[in-house]
């Protein structure tokens, strides 16, 4: 089984190939697709997201949440302080985001099988947003 983003490796895109760029203290919604070992659409049976910075702080308290409407496709929507810069990095242009989604599923292969995908963004520092 595999989980897939809207991205290539390691940076999220728009249906149009550029890069999405999340804007400071906004919103951003990051959608998942879970697929079997044969590429067909599949529904974990648990599934939770982290959100961290590059070197691996949870932002926002955002460890392991549970994603609770199970779906073959789930959309996570990230705004407000999960966007935050943090004091480090507030003379960076840009601040980097690790979105990880860790899940659980049953196969021919066994039970309870782990599964994990993460992907990468950048967050558009405004520098002086409140």
């Amino acid at each position: 089984m595999k989980i897939t983003f809207s991205h290539v490796p390691n940076y999220l895109l728009k249906s149009d190939g550029t890069a999405i760029e999340a804007k400071e203290k906004s919103t951003i919604a990051i959608t998942a697709s879970f697929k079997d070992e044969e590429g067909s659409a599949v529904t974990p049976k648990t599934a939770t997201w982290t959100l961290t910075d590059d070197s691996g702080a949870v932002i926002n308290s955002r460890k392991q949440v549970n994603i609770g409407s199970l779906s073959t496709s789930v959309t996570v929507v990230l705004s407000g302080d999960d966007l935050q810069i943090l004091s480090g990095e507030a003379s960076e242009k840009n601040a980097t985001r690790r979105f990880l989604i860790e899940a659980t599923y049953d196969s021919s292969l066994g039970n309870d099988l782990p599964l994990k995908n993460s992907c990468v963004f950048p967050v558009l520092n405004f520098k002086y947003v409140t």
